[in-house]
């Protein structure tokens, strides 16, 4: 994906899971104690897209440059660029959790959506989870809530008391 940044635009920020990827299917792996992390984050390869999100991205990289924000663990960067690459998703760097970092989304997410903004100005930040997105609004950021995807409360728990999507 393009690191470089046009400092002339503004930025637009996207989740990946549950914004832009149908992760429903992966689910399963979540429900199992322990939960199986590596096999969830394993199947984001098959993940549908979710026409919605990809549509407002598409539609958004005509006035800015578009960057996305995970909690996916680094180890999964190959082929998370493979799959925006291959949805047709705008090019912008892809900002990832370390693969040790446990701690909840909303606490990394937001830290690095604050180190990506020191790189310009964030427009509009697109995320699916309550929590992440209220941490952003909080910290001043204009938000868009992603609920184009079905509710998944699993997904939601996990994020919150795992800190691993």
């Amino acid at each position: 994906m393009n690191d470089e940044l046009n400092p002339s635009r503004p930025l637009a920020v996207f989740d990946l899971d549950g914004t832009l990827c149908d992760t429903r299917h992966r689910l399963i792996h979540l429900e199992r104690q322990p939960k199986d992390w590596a096999a969830f984050f394993a199947a984001a390869v098959d993940d549908p897209p979710l026409t919605e999100g990809v549509a407002l991205a598409l539609a958004t990289a005509v006035e800015c440059d578009i960057e996305y924000v995970t909690g996916r663990p680094e180890r999964c960067r190959r082929d998370t660029a493979a799959w925006l690459e291959r949805h047709g998703l705008p090019p912008g760097r892809v900002w990832m959790r370390t693969d040790n970092d446990r701690r909840p989304a909303r606490v990394t997410k937001l830290e690095l959506l604050r180190r990506l903004a020191r790189k310009g100005e964030i427009r509009l930040v697109v995320d699916d989870d309550k929590q992440v997105c209220d941490a952003y609004k909080g910290a001043g950021f204009t938000v868009r809530r992603a609920r184009w995807m079905e509710s998944a409360p699993l997904l939601e728990q996990a994020q919150d008391g795992e800190g691993r999507t």
